[in-house]
């Protein structure tokens, strides 16, 4: 079963409580996503380690129930 957009939302804002969080759904078809996160959380990380800490925050379900994420991240 896909995730849904509150889904992925709730989970990053959860991780990243001050951050300025977008979730679009790219195709309509609930299985490609992109999203913008922008959080203090990311200063001095380099870019991989940004969305790495944002796949750790979807617990898993990056690649199974989360097909598809088109991610930007960046610091606050």
């Amino acid at each position: 079963m896909a995730m849904s957009l509150s889904e992925i939302e709730t989970m990053i804002r959860e991780a990243f409580p001050d951050a300025r969080v977008e979730v679009k759904d790219l195709a309509g078809d609930g299985n490609h996503y992109s999203a913008s996160v922008v959080s203090a959380a990311f200063k001095g990380k380099s870019r991989v380690q940004q969305h790495q800490m944002v796949y750790a925050a979807l617990k898993g379900r990056m690649g199974g129930e989360l097909h598809a994420l088109a991610l930007q991240t960046s610091e606050s």
